[in-house]
């Protein structure tokens, strides 16, 4: 074997070592992936937009800032909000942002983040309704509901109601506004969103706000590593202000003080 051949080897090996090597370190430069369920007929927390065909909301934009925080790439997965906890259980989504209710029945199936929103639950009636004036008003009346949520399950503990469970909360209103219900009860800031989205035309909301509730994100019973995580980045996001940016941009207004 000549020098110039031993050299031209040499070259070569080490021309293949490199190659593998940044193979390798491309591999463990992949970006980690949030799986993100959600449930996109919820606004203004998480919907399609009409023209972009994209899920858009405040927990959309919430989920990709939490995502950029920690490091990963998120992937947002639409699904009825009844297939949400399951769709955790299973793993085929890593964490659920989708206005969940933090309820201790849900909490024996997941783990939820520190609250990042407060809401409760409003009356909403067509706009010439002058008899149902709050929840005292629903005895026997036909109500719609987004199936698998509180205002469900607190519609149902009405005496006599009639109760219609929808996938979404846009067929409850939609349900509304053809008659075929008397009100919908569905949490305060969807309802406030629909009535500026029909011009406050259609509906208006009755009564005072009850069963003061509070969002968090849901993640895995057994997954204590990513919740923690995400209560991190949840805090730091607080901290450097991009939460109020959000808040305000889907809001406009800043969120409430602690």
């Amino acid at each position: 074997m000549n020098k110039k051949f031993k050299t031209g080897l040499l070259l070569a090996v080490l021309a293949l070592v490199f190659a593998v090597t940044g193979c390798g370190s491309q591999e463990k430069a992949a970006p980690k992936v949030l799986k993100v369920g959600t449930d996109a007929a919820f606004a203004p927390f998480e919907f399609q937009d009409e023209s972009t065909k994209e899920y858009v909301g405040f927990d959309i934009d919430l989920a990709k800032a939490l995502g950029k925080q920690m490091g990963y790439e998120v992937q947002i997965q639409n699904m009825n909000f009844d297939g949400i906890i399951p769709g955790i259980e299973s793993g085929n989504i890593d964490i659920a942002a989708t206005g969940m209710t933090i309820t201790a029945e849900r909490s024996q199936k997941v783990n939820f983040s520190k609250p990042y929103y407060k809401s409760g639950l409003a009356v909403v009636v067509k706009a010439d309704n002058a008899t149902i004036k709050g929840f005292g008003d629903l005895e026997g009346k036909k109500i719609a509901v987004q199936i698998g949520t509180t205002g469900a399950s607190e519609a149902k503990k009405i005496k006599n109601a009639q109760v219609r469970e929808f996938n979404s909360s846009a067929e409850a209103f939609m349900e509304l506004k053809a008659g075929g219900a008397d009100a919908v009860v569905n949490d305060l800031p969807v309802n406030e969103y629909y009535i500026v989205k029909t011009g406050a035309k259609d509906a208006k909301i009755v009564g005072d706000v009850v069963s003061a509730e509070e969002y968090g994100i849901a993640i895995g019973k057994k997954n204590t590593e990513l919740t923690e995580k995400i209560n991190k980045a949840l805090d730091e996001l607080k901290k450097n202000g991009e939460y109020e940016k959000l808040y305000l941009k889907w809001f406009g207004k800043k969120p409430p003080q602690a």
